[in-house]
């Protein structure tokens, strides 16, 4: 299960970006993957919860943005609609071959995160959950 390496990465570069702003616990980590990735997002999130047990951010989540591949077709100039795992050659109305595109995804696009002082403040075990105080985003 190669899930566990990538939600394992996820989680330290994760950890990093709280980390530039003291100590803090993971509240919501927001990751895009595409379905070219060979990557299960329920199996992903299985082991994001295996990671995260026991640990100070045990009580975070991991959402995973399902980014679909398309076919498209330069000579009709338009999407070729297919089912989902399955692979058009050509192109069903002209037989122009099918370009590709998207589906290569795996971005880290959000952290979102309490500081140690607003789970202080909050009067919050490390282990609660909370809303989310802050976030670092890529945009």
């Amino acid at each position: 299960m190669h899930e566990l390496s990538i939600a394992s990465e996820i989680y330290r570069v994760a950890r990093e970006a709280v980390a530039q702003y003291g100590p803090g616990r993971v509240e919501t980590v927001r990751v895009a993957v595409g379905e070219l990735r060979a990557i299960e997002p329920d199996l992903l999130k299985f082991a994001w919860e295996a990671l995260v047990t026991g640990s100070p951010d045990q009580s975070s989540y991991l959402d995973v943005m399902w980014c679909p591949a398309k076919q498209y077709c330069e000579q009709c100039a338009a999407e070729k609609r297919r089912e989902p795992g399955s692979w058009l050659a050509l192109c069903p109305d002209c037989q122009h071959p099918l370009r590709i595109e998207g589906g290569m995804e795996l971005d880290l696009l959000q952290v979102t995160y309490l500081t140690e002082d607003e789970i202080r403040e909050a009067g919050q075990p490390a282990q609660a959950g909370a809303e989310p105080a802050a976030e670092i985003s890529r945009d």
